[in-house]
């Protein structure tokens, strides 16, 4: 198996037990026991629980990239729509699962400096996702004048806080409401006249294929899901040292 594939394989079984449980319970063994890997050869190739998960972060992150470039041909107001929903979208009991786990991480970006990092670097390219598509939609003449950079950063902070309250206390009304209010008074200001917001995109945002199916369930690593017994007692200064206990917080990455 390539170094890619490897990869792949511990980035899903990553995704599959955050999603089923959750941040606070994530060990290198349930890890391994999502692969055909054992907890010991997961430490082959990281040599802590805290920098799988950081690169788990960054995998995401290229997934979001190269999500991202699959819509550049689209014009700039579908682009955004589509941004919109997809960013506020009713998630599935999966979707909801990964996300919640991901509060907890992030929770932990305050007192983890490499975790801040990535979330930060998650940050910046979500903005510049917006300002860019505010950028070409003034240049295509649908947006009027205006700051790109303080306009991404309102839409954003928006949408998080409507997440987090979604996911944290169950209140589907906030994406809702978030979503017409955000149409009805803030990009009825940037849109040029005549132009109107859709009220759903003519597309949807790609999914990250590499974790999901196209319909939507867990893309499953290759695996049998066997582990080395005699690994499975072994425990490693490196994971003991980083296992954290999260507490609730704001924030989304790039999912």
């Amino acid at each position: 198996m390539s170094t890619d594939d490897t990869r792949d394989a511990i980035m899903v079984a990553t995704y599959e037990a955050l999603c089923e449980e959750g941040y606070s319970d994530l060990t290198a063994q349930s890890i391994a026991d999502r692969t055909d890997r054992s907890k010991s050869a997961l430490f082959y190739h990281y040599d802590s629980r805290e920098a799988l998960v950081a690169d788990f972060i960054e995998y995401l992150i290229e997934g979001f990239d190269a999500r991202v470039e699959r819509t550049r041909e689209q014009p700039p107001l579908e682009r955004l729509a589509a941004f919109v929903d997809w960013f506020l979208a009713d998630p599935d009991d999966d979707e909801l699962a990964f996300h919640t786990a991901f509060l907890e991480l992030r929770a932990q970006a305050p007192y983890n400096d490499v975790y801040r990092e990535k979330l930060r670097e998650s940050d910046d390219i979500l903005r510049t996702v917006v300002e860019d598509i505010l950028r070409d939609g003034i240049d295509a003449g649908v947006f009027r004048a205006h700051d790109p950079e303080s306009v991404s950063a309102l839409l954003l902070a928006s949408f998080d806080g409507a997440r987090i309250r979604q996911f944290t206390l169950g209140r589907d009304e906030y994406l809702e409401t978030v979503r017409a209010e955000t149409v009805d008074r803030v990009l009825a200001d940037v849109l040029a006249a005549d132009v109107e917001f859709p009220d759903e995109a003519s597309f949807e945002f790609p999914r990250d294929d590499r974790l999901v199916d196209d319909d939507g369930t867990t893309d499953t690593a290759d695996s049998d899901g066997t582990t080395n017994a005699a690994d499975d007692d072994e425990t490693t200064d490196a994971e003991s040292d980083t296992e954290n206990t999260a507490s609730n917080a704001e924030g989304d990455p790039t999912e």
